[in-house]
């Protein structure tokens, strides 16, 4: 199958917080940590990206690909907060929805997109982690 790349489908730009972990950014970052948690579609990173700015790009992205690409299988690879903006998106959904669907890494979710019809089929399926024990919640991104 052929591949493409999409710059509108790559990671949030976390700005001060990129290359962290998370213990770093909860002492660093208190405030906005907390807010990230409970109101994420409030955080605009400083010299990064807020997530209405990653929603309006991953909408765009899927308009294109239903305008081209139309009822074809398609596999999409990304990170966890394009992936949930993809479910608010697909679902036509605010962002208030945001922490609403799992995204463990290396996790793969089926959606189905018929003319008058979205359904999320499967999400978060992590059941091909477990024999190398890859699930583990110390292994789950921000």
């Amino acid at each position: 199958m052929p591949l493409y790349e999409d710059e509108r489908i790559i990671e949030i730009d976390h700005g001060v917080w990129s290359g962290l972990k998370i213990e770093e950014v909860q002492q660093k970052f208190p405030e906005m940590y907390e807010t990230w948690l409970k109101t994420p579609w409030n955080v605009k990173f400083p010299q990064g990206e807020s997530l209405e700015e990653v929603y309006k790009r991953v909408k765009d992205f899927l308009n294109f690909l239903k305008e081209e690409r139309g009822n074809e299988n398609i596999a999409i690879v990304s990170h966890t907060v394009p992936i949930r903006t993809l479910y608010c998106a697909f679902l036509e959904l605010p962002l208030n929805y945001f922490w609403s669907f799992g995204c463990d890494n290396a996790s793969y979710s089926i959606l189905l997109w018929e003319e008058n019809k979205r359904m999320i089929f499967k999400l978060n399926i992590t059941s091909h982690l477990e024999e190398e024990n890859l699930h583990k919640e110390e292994l789950r991104a921000l």
